[in-house]
This record gives C-alpha cells, sequence and structure tokens, in this order.
C-alpha cells in the first residue's frame, strides 16, 4: 500500500523500512546542522526520535535553520521541530528535552537505549561527553565538525576522526579523544579554510543581540559568532542522516 515513505521502500526495501521505523535515534543540536539531519531522519521513516536542545528560534536562524521560521521566533527549537515531524509522520515517536547537553546534565540521558547518537552540539565539553557516554553504551554516533565561516558545501567528507585534516574542531577533537582513549569516530567534516567573518558592529549580535526573551544562553556570551549560509549547514545535517539511515538500515545480520 502507498505511503509517505513508498518511494524511499522502493530503494531499500521493506525490511529495511521496517528498521527504520523501529529504530530509535537521539540528535543533540536542532540547529543548523542537526535540523536538517532531523527532517532526513523524519521523512526517511525512522520511528522514534529524541531531540535535545534548550534554545529558541532566533530572527537570525533564518537564513539556515530549516525550523526557524517568522511564525517560530521565540518559540523552542525542539517544539517546532516535533510538530513539524508529527506532520510529516503522525505516527512517529518525539520526545523533546529542553537541555543544553554538557557532563552536569548527561545523567539524564540513557544511551544504551538509543540505537544511533547524532552530536550536532557546538561545544567541545558537550561533545566530547556525548562521545564518551556513547562508546561506554556501546551505541553508534557520528558526529559534526566544524560548519561555521565556510562558504563550500563540497568539501565536506565522511571520515574517522583520526583521518580528518584542516578543520580547526576536528584538531582538538583529534587531541582530547586521543587522551581519553577512544579510538574511532565517524565524523562528517570540511576540508574547506574557514574564512574571518566581516567585522560590522550594525549586523553583529555581539552588539545588537536580539535573543527571545527567556533564552538562556545569549549569542552575547560566546566567545565568537560564526557567519553561515543557507547551503552549508543543512548539506553537511544531510550527509549526517545519509549515513545513520543507511546504517540503521543495513541488515547487520
Amino acid at each position: 500500500m502507498l505511503n509517505q515513505f513508498s518511494r524511499t521502500e522502493l530503494l531499500f526495501g521493506k525490511q529495511a523500512m521496517e528498521r527504520l521505523e523501529n529504530s530509535r535515534v537521539a540528535v543533540f543540536g536542532i540547529g543548523g546542522v542537526g535540523g536538517y539531519a532531523v527532517e532526513a531522519l523524519a521523512r526517511s521513516g525512522v520511528g522514534t526520535l529524541d531531540l535535545i536542545d534548550d534554545d529558541k528560534v532566533c530572527l537570525t536562524n533564518i537564513n539556515r535553520q530549516i525550523f526557524a521560521l517568522r511564525s517560530t521566533i521565540a518559540k523552542y527549537k525542539v517544539d517546532t521541530a516535533a510538530e513539524r515531524i508529527k506532520d510529516i509522520n503522525p505516527k512517529a515517536v518525539v520526545n523533546t528535552y529542553k537541555c543544553f547537553y554538557m557532563p552536569d546534565t548527561a545523567d539524564q540521558f540513557d544511551f544504551t537505549q538509543y540505537d544511533y547518537i547524532i552530536d550536532a552540539i557546538d561545544t567541545v565539553t558537550g561533545k566530547l561527553e556525548i562521545i564518551e557516554r556513547a562508546n561506554a553504551a556501546g551505541t553508534p554516533v557520528i558526529s559534526a565538525m566544524g560548519a561555521g565561516n565556510k562558504l563550500d558545501p563540497t568539501a565536506f567528507k565522511v571520515a574517522d576522526i583520526y583521518d580528518t585534516k584542516v578543520c580547526p574542531l576536528a584538531r582538538v577533537m583529534r587531541r582530547e579523544l586521543k587522551k581519553r582513549g577512544i579510538k574511532k569516530l565517524k565524523v562528517v567534516y570540511s576540508e574547506e579554510q574557514p574564512i574571518r567573518p566581516i567585522e560590522d558592529m550594525a549586523i553583529s549580535c555581539r552588539t545588537n543581540c536580539i535573543c527571545p526573551p527567556g533564552t538562556a544562553r545569549k549569542c552575547t556570551e560566546r566567545r565568537d559568532i560564526p557567519g553561515s549560509a543557507a547551503f552549508v549547514p543543512s548539506v553537511m545535517g544531510l550527509i549526517i542522516a545519509g549515513e545513520v539511515i543507511k546504517d540503521l538500515a543495513a541488515d547487520h545480520k
């Protein structure tokens, strides 16, 4: 019988679609990268999605985040994402957590219950905590490296963290993971040299913050505010989702 996933089933087959429907994926970070990953997972028939992000939609998110619209400004990103997922697939189970993932909030999550984990957050401490916990739980994880200050969506690659080059975030992660004895990690990274954003205080969040009321972590508190475009983080998110979907759909028996 035809349904919203019939065209996907033509590629993967019925058994693979059943595996996707029975899978549970956690996505940490529902921004430019994580948002597009969530969209692709939902449209591919993943049955249960856990969305973790404490941020609200801001006007400045509209240029690159799929859940950011004029109508969703000041709403929590996880709530807007959940509404859209249910509109795509009413049968989907969506668990939302308005949480900034760090070591002090990590105990809220049992990583053994997930079939796959996507790390799409941008703090090194949080990323390392996700990866360490996923590794301890034996749960597959894929991690997004730097997507800010870049303009070439064709420069992304899928690789093990120890095979990456150029990306400054990947360099830091390699060093820290080696200290922790973690020997492998699938990542998506770019070999494009990051560019330096234009220093124009008239359009800078640093001096013109418009974060919605109640925003826990304002842009002005960040060390750097990177530039970004619609066609870079979205591509990274879709690549990540593609890796997750292919891995989940594969028959490993």
